[in-house]
Order: C-alpha cells, then structure tokens, then sequence
C-alpha cells in the first residue's frame, strides 16, 4: 500500500483516514500534469517528503477538536492538507498568495472530500480572524515569518501547549532564531527514522515571541 508509511508512524487512522491519504498521490499526479506545484522529483516521493513530513507536526502537537490552524503559504496544500486528514474536526484555513497553487488545493480537497478546510487567495496580511496555531513549510526567515502573522493568534490557549507558530524548517537555524529565545527546535528523527528527515526540524514558536 502506498500509505504504509503513514501507517507506520500513525497506526490508528480510520478507514476514511486511509483511503483519503491513499487517494492523495492520484489527486497531487493528476493535478500536477496540469499545475505543477510539487517538483517532479518529489512528487515520487510524495509520502515521505511532503505528507508525512506535514504529519511532523501532529508528532509534536496534537490538536483540540474546533481548534482553527491557519496554513501560511500552502503552495499545493502542505501541511494543511495532510493535517486536516488526520484531525477532522479541526477547522483549517489555507492561505496562499499565488492563485493556481490555491485552484489545485481546491481540487484536492474536493476530491477528498474535506469538509473542515478553507482556501483563501491573498496574501497572510490581508487574513482576519485569530487561530490558536499557525503552521508552515519554511516560507520565509523566522523574523519575516513573525512580522506576517503579527496579532493573528488566539490570546487564550486550550491546548496544554500554549498557542504559537509551528514552523517545518531544514538546515541551521542558530541565526534567524537567535532573537527568539522562547523558540524550541525539535528534530524529526526524534519521530521519524528515515534518512531523509536527517536534517529537517519542526520550530515551535510560542506567543508573546518578541521579534
């Protein structure tokens, strides 16, 4: 099965759980001819370098039921898309600047039929509203990642982690993390063992972050 490696790390999917990830990689090949949004060298490697990738999230942070997480700069729907398979009850919004990355997502989520996503194409400042988490896939440096959501998250928390910006990031980040004292830098090999997330981190950001 194409979703074994899913499977793996998240062993209590439901059978809709399961039939939604498998679904993912005709939807994205589909879509992708059309639309390119994923590379075509990752798009082979669609489970283990975007879809569970996005799922490192949910290793770290698991969310509340009516939780709203806003995904910033989604490109083709990561890690939203992913994330709002495995938390239906969770409200996703998914914004993105670029319209056609935005017109794939909406074909994607139609096609699985996810009720708790919405899309919106425009830039994150322009997004009202406040959520309890932000998620994202290394679009821009902490210090400018910051300023964008700048009073876009929920004050009162209702996690036992206090709400913040989740942030999937490769590389060395000593430097455009070194104003963010509160940041905690988790390694996904502490989740995952293959090879491939040797090198990639997930930045938990709580609020009142000063930057």
């Amino acid at each position: 099965m194409k979703t074994d490696l899913i499977c793996k790390y998240f062993s209590d999917l439901s059978e809709e759980q399961k039939h939604q990830f498998e679904l993912l990689e005709t939807l994205y090949k589909d879509w992708n001819q059309k639309i390119n949004v994923v590379s075509r060298k990752d798009i082979d490697e669609l489970y283990l370098r975007h879809v569970l990738h996005s799922l490192g999230i949910a290793k770290f942070q698991r969310f509340n039921e009516n939780a709203s997480i806003l995904d910033v700069g989604t490109g083709g729907g990561f890690p939203g898309v992913p994330l709002a398979i495995l938390f239906p009850q969770v409200k996703f919004t998914l914004v993105d600047s670029i319209g056609k990355k935005i017109k794939v997502v909406d074909e994607v989520v139609e096609g699985l039929q996810l009720t708790n996503v919405t899309t919106v194409n425009s830039r994150v400042e322009e997004i009202k509203g406040r959520f309890d988490f932000i998620v994202s896939r290394a679009v821009a440096a902490m210090p400018t990642f910051t300023h964008w959501v700048k009073g876009k998250i929920k004050k009162e928390s209702s996690h036992e982690r206090r709400n913040g910006i989740l942030y999937l990031k490769g590389g060395d980040l000593a430097d455009e993390l070194k104003d963010f004292k509160t940041a905690q830098v988790i390694d996904l090999t502490d989740f995952f063992e293959e090879e491939f997330y040797e090198t990639k981190k997930l930045v938990y950001l709580p609020q009142k972050f000063k930057g």
